[in-house]
């Protein structure tokens, strides 16, 4: 069998991973460079011509040339030399080296010259458009930078305007099982009920961890706000659980979405005395049911809810596009609410399609209510409607006509991009 190995290997020229005794670098080639040289990228590697082959060269080359800071990625590859004598080894230096472009030269016969496109060049900038129920429409940017095309690390600063204006910066590092993340955020807009300016500026910390179909994550933040001139000081530790079991987010089937919060918040008046701390939770549970075809059945329940009498700006609202279609945004307010929809979906796209296009029924039932009132004693407000989705890849929108029992009709458009 060593034979046969030896064979095959020499045949398609890739040399075993464990060094064969006597083994020696016979030759040493680079690939994939256009800033740094030859000699530079072997220099770095720390390999040289005549050294022995041992077990620990190619991860000690490629640790080096990591280390460089040079380069996006790296390979070191063992190669056989020749066919006659199988300790002669040539190691293959793959290196990238990330975003470059090529200056053309005005002379002409002029050599073209490759650069670095340096920091600039690892920008990315994806667009945010957003229309939410209640708020004027969301524009901007959100400005990302990737130190490297194999890093795990991202720094975003999203820009907004419109509906809401935000400017922030945001650190993320992602593991094979999770993240962290730290940001901080100044925003600012009108509450759709109060009709009050909501400015805030809060810093944040957040953990992640990803098993199989659950996500777990605790979060702790530090807001400034100030709501239509009355300002406080905020903290909130809590965290939270969700269950996803959709294999297709933009059509989920037989499926189920479920995230419970809980976190405890602590208000203190500016130049004020802290007031107690209270515990606010929250539990948004979805099912999909496949019927006919492509035809599903949503039922989604919402529960919101606080131990004591919440500041206004906490406040949950009722009405509009999150939960009661077919009465305005945010037309009611409480400490707690309570919240449910049926929907049928029907699909008109085949069901490969990407983008995914249908008609839609739905009825949505719902309340909101102060902290020592009880639900029982609420009068749920309904609504009903139909309308047109159309979910692809990054975008999304939602044309509906709703009608709430006791009101008018409303017609809603809502969508934007998402990434």
């Amino acid at each position: 069998m060593a034979g046969l190995a030896l064979f095959l290997a020499l045949w398609f020229g890739v040399a075993p991973q464990t060094p064969a005794p006597g083994e020696v670098i016979f030759d040493i080639r680079v690939h994939g460079n256009h800033l740094t040289s030859d000699v530079e990228v072997i220099q770095l590697s720390g390999l040289k011509k005549g050294d022995p082959v041992t077990a620990t060269t190619v991860e000690t080359a490629t640790r080096a040339l990591e280390r460089s800071g040079k380069f996006d990625d790296v390979q070191v590859l063992k190669r056989f030399g020749s066919i006659d004598d199988p300790t002669q080894i040539v190691i293959m230096l793959v290196v990238n080296e990330g975003p470059v472009k090529i200056e053309l030269p005005d002379a002409p016969g002029a050599a073209p010259k490759i650069v670095s496109r340096g920091f600039l060049g690892r920008l990315m900038y994806l667009p945010i458009l957003d229309a939410e129920d209640g708020y004027a429409l969301k524009f901007g940017v959100n400005v990302a930078y990737v130190p490297s095309g194999k890093s795990h690390t991202r720094v975003s600063m999203p820009l907004t305007w419109g509906g809401e204006r935000r400017a922030g910066l945001e650190w993320e590092r992602t593991f094979t099982y999770g993240r962290l993340q730290v940001g901080g955020a100044f925003t600012s807009s009108k509450h759709p009920f109060y009709e009050v300016k909501d400015e805030r500026r809060r810093g944040w910390a957040r953990a992640e961890v990803s098993v199989s179909r659950f996500h777990v994550g605790g979060t702790a933040t530090a807001q400034r706000v100030n709501f239509g001139g009355v300002v406080d000081q905020v903290t909130t530790v809590g965290g939270d659980v969700t269950l996803d079991t959709r294999l297709d987010p933009l059509q989920p089937r037989n499926a189920l979405f479920v995230v419970a919060k809980a976190d405890q918040v602590r208000v203190t008046p500016d130049g004020g005395t802290a007031r107690d701390p209270y515990v606010r939770t929250s539990i948004d549970a979805t099912g999909y049911l496949g019927l006919i075809r492509q035809t599903v059945l949503v039922a989604r329940v919402v529960r919101a809810d606080a131990t004591a009498s919440q500041p206004s700006y906490f406040k949950n609202t009722l009405g509009g596009m999150p939960n009661l279609r077919g009465f305005d945004a945010a037309r009611w307010v409480g400490d707690s609410l309570v919240a449910g929809t049926l929907e049928l979906r029907i699909p008109v796209t085949p069901p490969l399609n990407v983008g995914k296009t249908g008609f839609r029924v739905f009825y949505d039932a719902g309340t909101v209510y102060d902290k020592g009132q009880r639900y029982a004693d609420q009068t749920l407000k309904r609504g009903y409607g139909a309308g047109l989705f159309l979910n692809a890849a990054v975008f999304q929108i939602n044309l509906d006509v709703a009608h709430g029992q006791g009101a008018g009709t409303r017609f809603l458009v809502g969508g934007g991009f998402s990434f």
